[in-house]
């Protein structure tokens, strides 16, 4: 049997882009209404609710991605 390895595909690209996906994790919540844990635990939460933050968050990072591609001279991305 193989030795299982720690493929976490969660890895951030950018380390210090951490605290802004905290920030924006709160701002959507707040927006959608959602109460976060001040505790940080989020298994009281409902599934529903936990959801609708991670595809909003989703939503608005590849929207800023597009609006940067766009906005990029000379792109070969159509």
């Amino acid at each position: 049997m193989m030795a299982s390895r720690n493929n976490n595909s969660n890895s951030l690209v950018v380390p210090q882009s951490s605290q802004a996906l905290d920030q924006l994790k709160y701002e959507v919540a707040q927006e959608l209404g959602i109460q976060i844990p001040q505790d940080g635990y989020y298994g009281n939460m409902a599934t529903r609710d936990t959801g609708s933050i991670g595809g909003a968050i989703t939503r608005r990072l590849v929207q800023i991605a597009e609006q940067t591609l766009a906005g990029q001279s000379g792109s070969n991305f159509r």
